[in-house]
């Protein structure tokens, strides 16, 4: 069997969480390839609501495996943390594996993820201030502490002596910091290899072989294709690659074993943190949507900023991760609105464009170019059947579809797995 892979379309927070839990029952592993725990899902099922931030979503299915691969980086206290609480909420978690490749955050990347923020002022990116950048940073200057190196002392402790050093001297010269000890840094090490060493694993293989014996396996996406490192709203972005490249790079999985590529999108646009955001509506309007939807981010527990559906950049979305499904979620949240806008194209600088933008500054001064669709007073919350949704609803949804170039397959009328719609399957 084939892989398929679940990709955010838009800046992350479009209700990934929930569809890959829709389409888990149905797997055999979810697989994570990026990102860290910057990004939040959001799982609700009969054994309550999960807030997962590393562990992939399919595990509160019974016998299905949550995969971590090399292209996470992965926060140990956060993972030991998140392991406990959905262990004591009656969820297996012996059937989980970190790839030994998977890069670690360590306590100073943390440090310096905040002091660097700090920093910068009124031109701050936004983190999450959690490490996530700066442990990227060490992966490529290869200055990087692997899952499976903690399982090794007699090499990391070297290791983690050189690459602390340099770090403190950071933290002390360039932001007036006080120093890590590493005593302190090196027992943190042994007791993270004590909790975590007996779930690495040689991920890349484990995935290839459970396609071998003709498995299900779903790629979980974090975050977003427009917070992208390199197709994102630069340097608004995430340090990884949560676009379809990413799947390949982060889990050692060759393209030919993707056969499909769900884009999920929210039916209106939010962003959290700094960066430009087209079709973004004034906060007086925001708030009613914002306060419906609770669109709050699940990791930071910041204010979404809120906007209507952005065409262009959905386009863009597709171009980049070539999308063979959409999935439409939150669609309720639209209920009762008297007219709906798109965004269909861009103004800046006198001129009409129709693409999303490389350049930051352009980027910014675009203006969004609506087309308006009735609205619908009928309710779509909780429908199951297309046929159960009002005309101005699915003319909506009509419209998405000829926007991005794309047939939505899944439409989300809630947060619960019922609450979906399968227009077509998915898996084929």
């Amino acid at each position: 069997m084939p892989a398929y892979a679940v990709i955010g379309g838009q800046w992350g927070d479009e209700g990934k969480g929930k569809i890959i839990d829709y389409l888990a029952g149905n797997v055999d592993s979810v697989v994570r390839y990026a990102g860290g725990n910057n990004a939040g899902h959001t799982v609700v099922n009969d054994k309550g609501t999960f807030q997962l931030h590393l562990v992939p979503s399919g595990i509160c299915w019974p016998d299905v495996y949550g995969i971590i691969g090399n292209g996470v980086v992965v926060d140990p206290d956060v993972l030991v943390s998140e392991l406990a609480e959905i262990g004591s909420r009656g969820i297996d978690t012996s059937r989980l594996f970190i790839s030994e490749r998977a890069h670690v955050i360590m306590p100073y990347h943390v440090v310096l993820d905040r002091l660097e923020e700090e920093a910068r002022g009124e031109a701050a990116i936004g983190t999450t201030g959690r490490g996530i950048g700066p442990a990227y940073m060490d992966k490529t200057g290869r200055m990087g502490i692997r899952v499976g190196d903690l399982l090794d002392w007699d090499a990391l402790v070297p290791m983690v002596t050189q690459f602390l050093a340099h770090k403190n001297a950071l933290i002390t010269k360039i932001y007036g910091g006080e120093p890590l000890l590493l005593d302190d840094v090196l027992a943190k090490c042994s007791l993270w290899a004590d909790q975590i060493g007996r779930y690495a694993k040689a991920t890349e293989q484990l995935v290839q072989d459970l396609l071998a014996q003709n498995k299900n396996v779903l790629l979980e996406g974090a975050q977003g294709t427009l917070l992208d490192i390199d197709h994102g709203s630069y340097p608004y972005v995430t340090s990884s690659s949560p676009s379809i490249g990413g799947a390949c790079t982060g889990l050692g999985l060759n393209p030919q074993a993707i056969k499909g590529v769900l884009g999920v999108f929210k039916a209106y646009s939010t962003r959290v943190g700094s960066g430009p955001m087209p079709s973004e509506i004034p906060e007086h309007e925001a708030d009613e949507i914002r306060e419906k939807a609770q669109e709050f981010g699940v990791t930071t527990g910041r204010a979404r900023r809120i906007g209507w559906f952005d065409g262009v950049a959905a386009k863009y979305s597709q171009l980049v991760n070539g999308f063979t499904g959409l999935v439409l979620t939150r669609l309720d949240i639209l209920d009762d609105f008297d007219s709906v806008k798109v965004c269909i194209g861009y103004n800046v600088d006198g001129k009409r464009i129709d693409r999303f933008p490389a350049n930051t500054g352009l980027l910014a001064r675009c203006t969004p170019i609506y087309e308006e669709l009735p609205g619908w007073d009928e309710p779509t919350a909780s429908a199951t059947e297309l046929s159960q949704l009002p005309a101005n609803a699915l003319a909506y949804v009509k419209r998405i579809e000829e926007l991005v170039g794309c047939k939505v397959q899944i439409i989300s009328t809630g947060p619960r797995r019922e609450e979906t719609i399968q227009v077509e399957p998915v898996f084929t």
